[in-house]
């Protein structure tokens, strides 16, 4: 009997790895071919790899929260007009209110932590597709961010939070530094973005790790039943982890902020995509109980650096990462079901 649960442990272990190994090989494989091909553009140089952190910053966070709903078994497709809601919030209170930062930033985090227990209420306690709830929040959020302003709305560089946006966080020691055309010695730098969204990365990875929250969630979604059966309380993890969801898509939405400086009625319109995709392509399934932020990281990297290959071409048209990501996301999702099959057949 031991010896079969070692072996099937074993076997699940081995699959997780695997899914992972491929998402990391194939962000390798992605951005060396881009430092082959556009060797002349300088796509090599550590400042583009930078830079696409910096750009992706937001969406890391807000994809460290799907991926521990998804881990459950559930989704969130919310995210993206939080997200929207939060910058417009943050530019008019600012801009128009006279607010202070700290205390719009603080006003935002509370209002996605009373926005995920909406939701996480209804689809754990009350038991309404979590798809179903979501698209609401997805509607209600995309109004909220219209009717707070229906116009472009910028934030004022003197606040405190526009100061924010300008830190840089130089790489010591000189590494990456490089003399631009002027003859100038550039160092790479990332912005305070980069330096939260890894924090939270962190922070998450040991949560799911280390805690018994974490393990709950892996439980949860592996099998609601068995659970319950072991004592945890699964109407109160599935909601926690639509609260810290909606938290982490707020404080996304911050850093999303901090890089646009601004607010607009259709910002961050298909983020919750980039999300799921990230968080599927990072080797979280999509019936739950597999998954952890490290693919998900890995995950977002390999969709910016799709971006930025675009971007560097030249000569198409941005749609096409979107047509790139559909296909890896086809392909992931298929390795899922491929593994799901051996699996039940060692079973």
């Amino acid at each position: 009997m031991k010896n079969t649960l070692a072996d099937r442990k074993k076997s699940r272990i081995g699959s997780n790895t695997v899914m992972l190994m491929i998402t990391i090989a194939l962000f390798i494989l992605l951005y060396g071919a881009g430092c082959l091909m556009y060797a002349d553009k300088e796509f090599g140089r550590l400042q583009n790899f930078l830079n696409v952190m910096i750009n992706n910053a937001g969406l890391i966070i807000v994809a460290c929260g799907v991926t521990c709903v998804m881990l459950t078994g559930g989704i969130d497709i919310s995210v993206g007009s939080v997200v929207a809601m939060t910058c417009m919030f943050m530019s008019v209170g600012l801009a128009e209110w006279g607010m202070s930062s700290g205390a719009l930033i603080a006003l935002i985090l509370l209002i996605g932590v009373v926005f995920g227990a909406v939701q996480g209420f209804c689809i754990a306690y009350l038991e309404i597709q979590p798809f179903i709830v979501t698209m609401a929040g997805l509607f209600f959020a995309r109004g909220m961010t219209a009717v707070i302003s229906t116009q472009q709305v910028s934030v004022p560089f003197e606040s405190w939070f526009g100061q924010l946006s300008q830190i840089k966080c130089e790489i010591p020691f000189g590494i990456g530094a490089y003399l631009n055309k002027k003859g100038v010695l550039v160092t790479p730098y990332v912005r305070i973005t980069v330096v939260i969204a890894l924090i939270v990365a962190l922070v998450t990875f040991l949560m799911l790790r280390y805690t018994k929250f974490g393990r709950s969630l892996y439980a949860v979604g592996g099998n609601q039943q068995s659970a319950a059966l072991m004592g945890l309380n699964v109407k109160k993890t599935r909601m926690l982890s639509h609260v810290l969801c909606s938290f982490y898509a707020t404080l996304g939405g911050l850093c999303f902020c901090l890089n646009t400086m601004c607010g607009t009625p259709t910002q961050a319109t298909g983020l919750e995509m980039d999300a799921i995709s990230s968080a599927v392509i990072g080797g979280t399934l999509l019936t739950g109980g597999v998954g952890n932020v490290v693919g998900t990281l890995f995950g977002v990297l390999i969709n910016g650096t799709i971006s930025s290959l675009v971007k560097f071409n030249g000569k198409l048209v941005a749609s096409w990462a979107n047509i790139i990501t559909a296909v890896l996301l086809c392909f992931f999702i298929l390795l899922q079901a491929i593994f799901a099959k051996l699996k039940e057949r060692q079973k």
